[in-house]
């Protein structure tokens, strides 16, 4: 089995300043393509450490990404890092600083002397381009790792990834099949309730059932080898009757994304009005590009829910939307739901523990709950029913 390794730099990374997409991203990209990860590790801006660690890595992995480091500033070490690791010196690399000044006088600037820097490489490395920034990456052999080290610009890092360096390692290395992963994700049970359900369930030998919980959601994970794909697509459907209505999507596309599909589908438009919520819902339709009409963030004011659900039919009228979703102010632990739809209006009116979880996550859940009830009404269910542990003390239909 390929050992595959990824070395995460920066201060900034190691105290939690920034959240590391990076290193998700390329966990996901990787296993994708039958190269799960082994381990990984994160060091600050030291020479020494980072010294350490590449030496130490390279009698253990046979591929290693670094990412960080290749910035212009004196706390930007990868590459004297790299070089030292192996013993070489750094030379600079004239075709790239010759694209960095081409770079830099296409959009009228002069290149400072510091982003020199980042043309110098490690001795008998090879060159990785970066087609969309000034830092180069580079690939190196140290003892009998493979190490490729990147910019931390997500975008740049990204980009090299799959247009620089998955080449080279398809034709260094003979890459498995990519594991097979059936990914379903619920709202409103808990994972206890689910594994609880689903550990009786014959899996088929070498596959595994996992949980992911991340409020308000709970993702289920069925995974194993390629050679397993018919035996765990034909258990699948018992998992997907353990989920039953609670299942919002499957796949990673994400509920805004496919409920967009599905109005797009449709033609009809929805307007959005919210406050507790705080724009979050709308953000969620918008960057999946759902069909919306005129939407609103309202300051918190204290409705009932049938004003709440009035509300949401005069916003439909006024927007001239086929349908509209508004999510009301909490106020003494409830929150008012309202979704108006061509027949009728439906009102929902919950009940919130508001010592349980922090105002983000209370938002997500909100949100997650309202896009929940549109999900439910498109798929001709209760809208009102089936929402676990979400407590729905109250219902009308208007």
């Amino acid at each position: 089995m390929i050992k595959v390794e990824m070395l995460s730099t920066g201060d900034e990374v190691l105290y939690g300043q920034i959240i590391d997409t990076n290193a998700a991203w390329l966990a996901d990209y990787f296993f994708n393509q039958g190269l799960p990860m082994s381990r990984r590790n994160t060091v600050g801006d030291s020479l020494e450490d980072l010294i350490a660690v590449l030496k130490e890595r390279s009698e253990h992995a046979d591929i290693l990404i670094v990412n960080g480091g290749l910035g212009p500033t004196s706390d930007d070490l990868s590459a004297l890092a790299a070089a030292r690791a192996a013993g070489v010196e750094l030379v600079e690399h004239r075709e790239w600083l010759r694209h960095m000044e081409q770079f830099f006088s296409e959009r009228g600037r002069v290149m400072a002397p510091s982003n020199r820097k980042q043309a110098l490489i490690p001795a008998g490395s090879e060159m990785v381009d970066n087609p969309v920034g000034t830092a180069c990456g580079f690939a190196m052999q140290l003892n009998r790792c493979l190490m490729f080290f990147t910019p931390g610009v997500p975008s740049e890092f990204k980009e090299m990834i799959d247009r620089q360096i998955m080449p080279r390692l398809r034709e260094r290395f003979t890459l498995p099949e990519p594991p097979v992963c059936l990914r379903l994700t619920t709202f409103g049970r808990s994972e206890s309730e689910l594994a609880q359900k689903l550990e009786p369930l014959a899996l088929p030998e070498g596959a595994v059932m996992g949980y992911r919980s991340s409020m308000p959601i709970i993702e289920l994970k069925l995974t194993g080898p390629a050679s397993l794909r018919r035996e765990m697509e034909a258990v699948w459907p018992q998992v997907q009757n353990v989920a039953g209505e609670s299942a919002i999507f499957e796949g990673t596309e994400g509920l805004p994304a496919q409920l967009a599909t599905r109005l797009k589908s449709q033609a009809v438009r929805l307007a959005v009005s919210e406050q507790f919520t705080a724009g979050l819902l709308c953000l969620q339709l918008a960057s999946a590009d759902a069909p919306l009409g005129n939407s609103s963030v309202l300051a918190p004011v204290s409705e009932t829910l049938a004003e709440v659900t009035q509300r949401a039919k005069d916003l439909a009228e006024q927007s001239g939307c086929g349908l509209s979703l508004v999510v009301g102010s909490l106020h003494d632990e409830h929150l008012n739901f309202a979704l108006h739809t061509p027949t009728c209006t439906h009102g929902l009116r919950v009940r919130f523990n508001v010592n349980r979880h922090g105002l983000r996550t209370r938002q997500e859940v909100c949100a997650m709950m309202a896009l929940n009830m549109l999900r439910r009404w498109l798929n001709g269910w209760d809208v009102a029913a089936e929402h676990g542990w979400i407590n729905v003390v109250e219902a009308i239909e208007v």
